[in-house]
C-alpha cells in the first residue's frame, strides 16, 4: 500500500517550498527592477534571506516571478504526467524542487514507476512536457517584454550576465516590435521578473531536451532510433566538457550526469512502430531544442574565463 504522504503530501510540500525560495528571490529581482538595475548586481541578490528580514514586507513582490517559473514547470511536468495517464503508465505527481540557485528552484520532476511498453508512448511522455512548457514560456517571455523597460545608461553593471539569446526570443521579439515599436531588445533591456522567469523556462526546456540518456530529448531520440540514441549518449558528455571548458561550467556537470549508469535508457518494445504523427511530434521536439538552446546561458562563466584564457584571441606579431 503506497503512502498518502507519499503520494500526496511530498508533492505539496515542495510545492510549498518551492512558492517560499522562488518568491524570495523574485522579490529581489522585483527591487533591482524597479529601481532600473539589472537582476542580479550583488552577491544579495543571490541570497536574498538576511535583506527580506529587513524588509520583509517586500517579500509578497515577488509574486510575479514566482507564479511564473513555478507555472511553468508545473505545466511542463503535467504534460509528462496526463500522457503517462492516456497510456496508464504509473506516475508521481510533479515534485517541485526547492534549491539556492539563481532561481530558487533546481526544475520539477515526476517518477515514472512502470514500463513504457511501445514507442508511440514513450514518444508522448517524451515530447508532451517539452513542447507544454515551451509554450507557457513563450507566453511569459511575450507579457515579460511588454513589461519590461530600457536600460538606464547609468545603471550598476550586473555580476551575472544572461547569455547569448535562444532563436525563440529573438523571433518573439521581432513580432512584438510590430505591436510596439518601443520595446527595447534583449541585450538592452531592464528586465521584468516575468521576463526572467520566461528565460529561465527556455533555457530548462532546452537542458530537458539534450538528446541522451533518460532526458527528455533522450525519449524522443530513442523513439526515433535506438541506435542513433545510444551514439549521442555515449559521444554528448564529451562534448558537454568541452562546451564547459570553452562557453559555460555548467555543462560539465550535465555531461557528468549523463554518465551515471542510471541514466542509461531502459529498453523498449519495437514490436509496434513509431506512428507517422509521433515521428511528427520527434520533429517538433527537435525544433523546439534549436529554437531554445544557446551555448552559453551565461556570460563569463566558463571554465577558461575563470582561467583567465580566451580560446578565441590570437596573437599577431
Amino acid at each position: 500500500m503506497r503512502s498518502t504522504f507519499r503520494e500526496y503530501g511530498l508533492p505539496a510540500l515542495l510545492l510549498a517550498a518551492s512558492v517560499v525560495t522562488t518568491t524570495a528571490n523574485g522579490a529581489r529581482f522585483m527591487q533591482n527592477f524597479l529601481a532600473g538595475m539589472p537582476p542580479v548586481v550583488r552577491d544579495a541578490d543571490l541570497w536574498p534571506w538576511a535583506w527580506l528580514s529587513d524588509h520583509p514586507d517586500l517579500y509578497i513582490t515577488g509574486w510575479a516571478f514566482s507564479f511564473s517559473l513555478l507555472g511553468i514547470l508545473l505545466i511542463h511536468e503535467f504534460g509528462h504526467y496526463f500522457a503517462c495517464r492516456a497510456h496508464r503508465i504509473d506516475a508521481t505527481l510533479p515534485w517541485l524542487l526547492p534549491a539556492p540557485t539563481l532561481s530558487g528552484t533546481a526544475g520539477a520532476v515526476i517518477r515514472i514507476r512502470s514500463r513504457i511498453t511501445n514507442l508511440n508512448a514513450l514518444m508522448d511522455v517524451g515530447i508532451y512536457g517539452p513542447l507544454s512548457g515551451y509554450i507557457a514560456s513563450m507566453l511569459a517571455i511575450a507579457a515579460g517584454f511588454a513589461l519590461s523597460t530600457q536600460a538606464a545608461p547609468n545603471a550598476p553593471p550586473a555580476i551575472v550576465r544572461f547569455g547569448g539569446e535562444p532563436l525563440t526570443i529573438r523571433l518573439l521579439h521581432a513580432l512584438l516590435l510590430r505591436w510596439d515599436p518601443q520595446i527595447p531588445p534583449f541585450d538592452r533591456i531592464t528586465p521584468h521578473p516575468v521576463l526572467i522567469a520566461g528565460w529561465i523556462g527556455l533555457f530548462i526546456t532546452s537542458l530537458n531536451l539534450i538528446p541522451a540518456g533518460q532526458l527528455d530529448g533522450g525519449h524522443i531520440l530513442y523513439a526515433i532510433s535506438p541506435r542513433v540514441h545510444k551514439i549521442s549518449t555515449d559521444f554528448l558528455p564529451f562534448a558537454l566538457f568541452l562546451a564547459g571548458a570553452v562557453f559555460w561550467m555548467g555543462w560539465i556537470l550535465w555531461g557528468i550526469f549523463l554518465m551515471i549508469p542510471a541514466m542509461r535508457h531502459p529498453s523498449v518494445s519495437r514490436q509496434t512502430s513509431l506512428s507517422r504523427g509521433r515521428l511528427l511530434l520527434g520533429v517538433i521536439g527537435i525544433a523546439i531544442f534549436l529554437l531554445t538552446f544557446t551555448p552559453t546561458p551565461f556570460y563569463d562563466n566558463s571554465l577558461m574565463h575563470f582561467m583567465h584564457v580566451d580560446p578565441f584571441s590570437s596573437t599577431r606579431n
